[in-house]
Protein backbone atom coordinates (compact mmCIF):
# COMPACT_ATOMS: atom_id res chain seq x y z
CA UNK A 1 0.00 0.00 0.00
CA UNK A 2 1.43 3.78 -0.52
CA UNK A 3 2.62 5.05 2.44
CA UNK A 4 3.71 8.73 0.63
CA UNK A 5 1.86 11.38 -1.93
CA UNK A 6 3.84 10.58 -4.57
CA UNK A 7 3.68 6.80 -4.43
CA UNK A 8 -0.70 7.40 -4.26
CA UNK A 9 -0.46 9.24 -7.32
CA UNK A 10 1.63 7.30 -9.18
CA UNK A 11 -0.20 4.33 -7.64
CA UNK A 12 -3.28 5.77 -8.67
CA UNK A 13 -2.23 7.08 -12.25
CA UNK A 14 -1.32 3.34 -12.98
CA UNK A 15 -4.46 2.18 -11.94
CA UNK A 16 -6.16 5.26 -14.25
CA UNK A 17 -4.17 3.58 -17.48
CA UNK A 18 -5.05 0.20 -16.98
CA UNK A 19 -8.34 0.85 -17.05
CA UNK A 20 -7.83 2.36 -20.91
CA UNK A 21 -6.97 -1.52 -21.83
CA UNK A 22 -10.37 -3.11 -20.41
CA UNK A 23 -12.76 -3.51 -22.47
CA UNK A 24 -16.13 -1.37 -23.37
CA UNK A 25 -19.29 -2.93 -25.23
CA UNK A 26 -18.83 -2.08 -28.80
CA UNK A 27 -15.50 -0.68 -28.62
CA UNK A 28 -12.10 -2.48 -28.87
CA UNK A 29 -10.46 -0.65 -25.82
CA UNK A 30 -11.44 2.64 -23.49
CA UNK A 31 -8.89 4.90 -25.13
CA UNK A 32 -10.51 7.09 -28.17
CA UNK A 33 -7.00 6.05 -30.09
CA UNK A 34 -8.04 2.43 -29.42
CA UNK A 35 -11.66 2.71 -29.91
CA UNK A 36 -12.13 5.05 -33.36
CA UNK A 37 -9.33 3.11 -35.18
CA UNK A 38 -10.63 1.26 -38.45
CA UNK A 39 -8.34 -1.69 -39.94
CA UNK A 40 -9.26 -3.40 -43.10
CA UNK A 41 -7.23 -6.92 -43.78
CA UNK A 42 -8.21 -7.51 -47.41
CA UNK A 43 -6.32 -9.92 -50.23
CA UNK A 44 -7.11 -8.46 -53.61
CA UNK A 45 -6.48 -9.63 -56.94
CA UNK A 46 -5.85 -6.95 -59.91
CA UNK A 47 -6.72 -7.83 -63.43
CA UNK A 48 -4.75 -6.49 -66.24
CA UNK A 49 -4.77 -7.79 -69.94
CA UNK A 50 -6.43 -10.55 -68.46
CA UNK A 51 -3.50 -11.83 -66.30
CA UNK A 52 -4.29 -11.50 -62.22
CA UNK A 53 -1.48 -10.33 -59.34
CA UNK A 54 -2.03 -9.72 -56.18
CA UNK A 55 -2.15 -6.88 -55.07
CA UNK A 56 -0.47 -4.92 -52.05
CA UNK A 57 -2.52 -1.85 -50.59
CA UNK A 58 -0.27 -1.60 -47.33
CA UNK A 59 2.47 -0.66 -49.74
CA UNK A 60 0.83 2.79 -50.30
CA UNK A 61 1.05 3.69 -46.32
CA UNK A 62 3.26 5.28 -44.57
CA UNK A 63 5.99 2.99 -42.91
CA UNK A 64 4.43 1.55 -39.86
CA UNK A 65 0.53 2.46 -40.76
CA UNK A 66 -1.35 -0.31 -40.37
CA UNK A 67 -5.12 1.67 -40.68
CA UNK A 68 -6.83 1.09 -44.21
CA UNK A 69 -10.19 2.39 -43.53
CA UNK A 70 -12.50 1.35 -46.34
CA UNK A 71 -12.74 5.32 -48.44
CA UNK A 72 -8.60 5.12 -47.96
CA UNK A 73 -8.29 1.37 -49.78
CA UNK A 74 -11.02 2.65 -52.15
CA UNK A 75 -8.40 5.84 -52.90
CA UNK A 76 -5.92 3.46 -53.40
CA UNK A 77 -8.17 1.09 -55.67
CA UNK A 78 -9.52 3.83 -57.84
CA UNK A 79 -5.62 5.26 -57.81
CA UNK A 80 -4.43 2.02 -59.33
CA UNK A 81 -7.09 1.87 -61.89
CA UNK A 82 -7.28 5.26 -62.81
CA UNK A 83 -3.22 5.45 -63.61
CA UNK A 84 -3.74 2.03 -65.58
CA UNK A 85 -1.68 -0.77 -63.51
CA UNK A 86 -5.05 -2.84 -63.28
CA UNK A 87 -8.32 -3.05 -65.43
CA UNK A 88 -10.09 -3.84 -61.98
CA UNK A 89 -9.03 -5.11 -58.86
CA UNK A 90 -11.26 -7.76 -56.50
CA UNK A 91 -10.43 -9.37 -53.11
CA UNK A 92 -12.51 -10.21 -49.71
CA UNK A 93 -11.57 -9.31 -46.25
CA UNK A 94 -12.68 -7.98 -42.80
CA UNK A 95 -12.62 -4.41 -41.43
CA UNK A 96 -12.51 -3.97 -37.62
CA UNK A 97 -13.68 -0.76 -35.81
CA UNK A 98 -15.66 0.35 -33.22
CA UNK A 99 -19.06 -1.38 -35.03
CA UNK A 100 -16.92 -4.53 -34.72
CA UNK A 101 -16.14 -7.31 -37.51
CA UNK A 102 -17.38 -6.68 -40.90
CA UNK A 103 -16.79 -8.16 -44.05
CA UNK A 104 -15.21 -6.20 -47.02
CA UNK A 105 -15.72 -7.04 -50.66
CA UNK A 106 -13.82 -5.50 -53.50
CA UNK A 107 -16.15 -6.06 -56.58
CA UNK A 108 -14.84 -4.34 -60.27
CA UNK A 109 -13.21 -1.91 -58.67
CA UNK A 110 -15.54 -1.16 -55.90
CA UNK A 111 -15.19 -1.55 -51.95
CA UNK A 112 -18.71 -2.65 -50.52
CA UNK A 113 -18.57 -2.82 -46.81
CA UNK A 114 -21.50 -5.92 -45.92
Amino acid sequence: MPSTLAELLTFALMLWMGVGFTRRPGCWFRWKLFSHATFSIVTLTGTKDGRTEPVNPYAELSPGSLMLPPPVLQAIISHYVRTGRYDRIDGHGRVLSARGEQRIEVRNSRVVVR
